[in-house]
């Protein structure tokens, strides 16, 4: 049986900050985004344990805490703590996958008994952390026999926590948890869930594989049958192994809510021609496309289409079409129609090679002037060229995503 290691930071950002600045250590502190958002992205342990939630704006959590500290984002910081602990990992184990900018699942199997056993592992790899990074950053730990299962003990009892989760005691935890703590579990899902009957693990574990299968077809009701038996094949992939892009996505945050509708359709655009750069230069194109919009009411759903794309206007067609059936641009009941974040992605990914060209040569034309653009905009900055609709739109501050994307791909180049 495998033996997987999910290792999580506790409070990421906010602990790398008090690690950077004394001074702000043991106090309740925010992390701000860097585009001028008033919103907390990361809150530290102490502002957690006062009731400051993240994500949440700087003046709800003012009124819980009048005295709350307010720092900008690093994400260059984060990033080299990142790749140091990702160094310390690759010392107990080849396989090390890093799951997101402050969490990695580790499959020691074949190398435990080679430090003393899973226990003892752990203990190293937290007093590394402590000698090479910095005493106020810590980890907790969950220790089972796939990823699913060690993903949810490491965020059983945080801070500094270590959670093993076995055959035996499934049940037991399983009594112990809710739904959304289940990795793949949303609040969509789970209000679909609860229109079953089904409104906590423990109920999820006795559904038969049909009533799932029923109610979210196949494929999900498959992986929720699998979450509620505790099952998971996946496999730990090493970080520095190349991965197959599954979708290209961006989220963004806008720097203060707003109503106006120019300023959202702009926004939606802009992330668009965004994506679109990124597939093209993945030498990917994709025929799935998701919109997300987050505010008083939110909203997400998806087109898919026969044709696989990677521009920026076509893949914004379909997010029109989107927000045209929630009716977002209605004048109408307009406290319900604000938004303070858009997120939009494209997925059923193919290789552009793989595909054949148009007859009469248009896709041809489109990719080459895609192709010029793109070129003349790596020379002389982003936004160089851009649509004529954003000729008063938002120049999007893209900063942490777009230098976390480009300092990755080279991180898997030198290995």
């Amino acid at each position: 049986m495998s033996l997987i290691l999910h290792i999580d930071f506790d409070s990421y950002f906010a602990s790398c900050e008090q690690q950077f600045d004394p001074k702000l250590r043991g106090k309740p502190i925010g992390v701000t985004a860097q585009n001028g958002r008033t919103c907390i992205i990361a809150a530290s342990r102490e502002a957690k344990k006062l009731g400051v939630k993240s994500p949440s704006r700087t003046w709800e959590a003012q009124r819980i805490i009048p005295d709350m500290a307010f720092v900008p984002a690093h994400f260059e910081k984060y990033w080299e703590i990142t790749q140091k602990f990702l160094d310390i990992c690759k010392d107990f184990s080849p396989y090390v996958e890093l799951f997101s900018l402050d969490e990695v699942f580790m499959d020691i199997t074949a190398t435990e008994n080679l430090f003393g056993g899973k226990y003892l592992v752990i203990d190293k790899i937290r007093e590394r952390i402590k000698n090479e990074i910095g005493e106020y950053i810590t980890v907790s730990v969950g220790i089972s026999h796939n990823k699913f299962l060690a993903k949810l003990g490491s965020g059983m009892n945080k801070p500094s926590g270590l959670t093993e989760i076995t055959v035996k005691n499934l049940l037991e935890i399983y009594a112990k948890t809710k739904l959304t703590d289940f990795c793949g579990i949303g609040r969509r899902i789970e209000n679909r869930l609860n229109s079953l009957g089904i409104y906590t693990p423990l109920d999820l574990h006795k559904t038969p594989l049909d009533v799932l299968v029923k109610e979210f077809k196949d494929v999900e009701g498959h992986f929720l049958y699998n979450l509620g038996q505790g099952n998971d094949d996946s496999v730990v992939v090493p970080y520095y192994f190349p991965s197959e892009t599954k979708s290209v996505g961006r989220s963004y945050c806008l720097p203060q809510n707003t109503y106006d509708q120019r300023v959202i359709v702009q926004t939606i655009f802009e992330l668009c021609e965004e994506i679109s750069i990124k597939l093209r230069r993945l030498n990917k194109k994709g025929r799935t496309v998701h919109l997300y919009l987050g505010g008083e009411r939110s909203e997400h759903g998806r087109k898919t289409i026969t044709e696989y794309i990677d521009n920026g206007a076509e893949i914004f067609k379909l997010c029109q079409l989107l927000y045209k059936e929630w009716e977002w641009d209605k004048v109408s009941d307009i406290e319900q129609k604000m938004v303070r974040q858009i997120s939009i992605s494209v997925g059923n990914l193919t290789d552009s090679k793989n595909l054949t060209l148009s007859l009469f040569g248009n896709e041809d034309k489109k990719s080459k002037v895609s192709k010029t653009v793109d070129k003349i905009n790596e020379k002389f900055g982003d936004h160089t060229i851009r649509n004529g609709f954003l000729l008063y739109g938002p120049n999007l501050k893209t900063v942490p995503n777009g230098f976390m994307a480009d300092k990755w791909e080279r991180s898997k180049l030198v290995g």
